[in-house]
């Protein structure tokens, strides 16, 4: 081989290596990771820090998640699809709780890994409930332990992360702080190991699956949460009955629903108080969503029995799926 021969042959190599290594950087990975847990041990507080934007309302009242959202982190060629679930609990007799649970327990089946997310220093029977579900889904598991700020003694901390650790062969166990965003980066990165190549299910700018009219829907509810706390029963709800932009503003009619004159009282509160202060707190955090000015208007209706009939449940957006 000629000396010319010889560099030919070493620079297509060269060409051949750089081309190799493009086509990998090119190649792209996509996947689901279900959040899962019993309800309020932080799964919503989670994936909004994950995504470093607010998706899943939260509050510091059970069962404030009721649909199952998907919070969407794309990185250079990775996409990650979070699903943030409802809470899995054993108590089944309102057609809503079931809707929620099945909507939680679906979640498993397309993921590649299941992070498990409990509270430090606390193991309950809805705890163990919802290991047994993931238990027959097979897939993966990573131990989310949360709250571990709250602990004043550290040293309790390693004995019950032991005891936990001998229920089920976790992939791994990182204690965390949903709140703080204390640990989030390995969970980022571990998850990163389970994505298969695949094309992105998204566009690289989605956040979610979710509509903003859904969003604005849910903000309402967040309000409502946080605003009455336990006074509030869980048979309540929002529907968007207009989300329509109207030149320089959006004009968003919410209609909240109860199942009983008395609760109705209690959302108005003396003289429209209380129904005030939930519209100007949803208000703007609407138009920080938005971006855009908001007209908002909120009516309380009572609807007995919503929370009870499936069909109705379904047409309001609940549903397993």
């Amino acid at each position: 081989m000629s000396k010319s021969e010889q560099n030919q042959a070493e620079l297509d190599a060269l060409l051949s290596n750089l081309n190799n290594r493009a086509d990998l950087s090119q190649t792209k990975k996509c996947g689901l990771v279900a959040i899962v847990g019993r309800p309020n041990v932080g799964k919503s507080t989670l994936m909004n820090h994950i995504l470093e934007q607010k998706i899943s309302i939260t509050s510091k009242k059970p069962q404030t998640t009721r649909h199952r959202i998907l919070g969407i982190h794309t990185e250079a060629n990775e996409q990650v699809i979070y699903v943030d679930t409802p809470g899995l609990h054993k108590e089944e007799k309102r057609a809503i709780n079931k809707l929620m649970n099945r909507a939680a327990s679906s979640a498993l089946g397309d993921v590649e890994v299941v992070l498990f997310v409990i509270e430090a220093m606390k193991w309950y029977e809805d705890d163990e409930m919802v290991l047994s579900k993931i238990k027959r889904s097979k897939k993966p598991v990573m131990l989310l332990v949360n709250k571990v700020d709250e602990i004043k003694d550290k040293e309790t901390l390693m004995p019950f992360l032991q005891k936990i650790a001998a229920l089920h062969d976790f992939a791994e166990i990182i204690p965390i702080s949903a709140e703080k965003g204390t640990n989030i980066e390995p969970i980022k990165e571990k998850v990163r190991d389970y994505l298969p190549e695949n094309p992105f299910f998204f566009s690289e700018d989605d956040v979610t699956d979710r509509s903003s009219r859904f969003m604005a829907a849910e903000i309402v509810r967040e309000k409502l949460m946080r605003f009455l706390g336990e006074e509030l029963p869980y048979s309540v709800t929002v529907e968007i009955e207009q989300f329509k932009w109207d030149e320089k503003i959006w004009r968003i009619n919410a209609l909240i629903l109860v199942e009983r004159e008395g609760q109705k009282k209690m959302v108005i509160g003396a003289k429209g108080e209380k129904l005030k202060i939930i519209g100007r707190d949803a208000r703007q955090d609407m138009e920080r969503l938005l971006e855009e000015k908001v007209y908002l208007e909120l009516w309380v209706k009572v609807k007995s029995g919503w929370a009870d009939d499936e069909r109705a449940l379904r047409s309001l957006g609940y549903s397993e799926d």
